[in-house]
């Protein structure tokens, strides 16, 4: 695998014409939207406090068989189109009832860039994993960034109903363990991202492209 540079600069001119991202607001299950909390152009905030235990802006209240429920907002931004019209209606669980424009931070951009630049691992089952004890141990000693794994390589293990399996890089070539997305033996759902690879000949123009994001982005 070769890093696409050319497609990570439309990437980075995407996110410079709109530093943002758009978070849909759904119901999580039926019932009757008997009440707004917020107002078009509001600015929410999501949950908050090292442990999330702050929670997230009330946006509406939603009924199901008399038992009412409030939903909160998830991340950080300005409420807009939100459907005044569903007040006092039966809605459908998925039904959109707002969406959250959350501008982006540098780090957030960052982010983004290296998962569409990245060689990702993804979970292939909802279950716990943990990284494999020799790549724990290098990763431990040198850090992110520094550790090459090649084809045939044990990457992690995934640990499911007592069951034991090992995971082992596929992709020709060597890869530079850029980034970690998990905690070990936390439940990570399946197709979440788990690994992040950058191919060892391109690490120092991405490496470039970062640096130019943080001295240019004033988010």
């Amino acid at each position: 695998m070769k890093i696409d540079f050319s497609h990570l600069t439309q990437i980075l001119q995407r996110f410079k014409a709109k530093p943002y991202k758009i978070y849909p607001v759904l119901t999580p299950h039926t019932g009757k939207i008997i009440e707004f909390k917020i107002k078009e152009g509001e600015e929410v905030r999501g949950p908050s406090g090292k442990w999330l235990e702050k929670p997230g802006t009330p946006l509406f209240i939603l009924e199901r068989e008399k038992n009412p429920k409030l939903i909160r907002a998830q991340y950080n931004g300005i409420a807009q189109n939100i459907r005044t019209d569903l007040l006092n209606r039966f809605v459908e669980a998925g039904e959109k009832v707002l969406e959250i424009k959350h501008p982006l931070s540098q780090e957030e951009i960052i982010s983004e860039v290296l998962l569409n630049a990245l060689l990702v691992i993804r979970a292939p089952e909802t279950a716990r994993y943990i990284l494999s004890p020799e790549l724990g141990k290098r990763l431990e000693k040198e850090g992110l960034g520094k550790v090459s794994v090649k084809e045939g390589d044990e990457l992690l293990i995934m640990t499911f109903m007592k069951r034991e399996t090992p995971i082992f890089l596929k992709e020709r070539g060597t890869y530079i363990i850029y980034q970690i997305y998990f905690k070990p033996f936390e439940l990570v759902q399946a197709g979440e991202p788990l690994l992040g690879l950058c191919p060892v000949e391109d690490l120092p123009h991405l490496e470039k492209i970062i640096q130019r994001i943080k001295a240019e982005w004033s988010l």
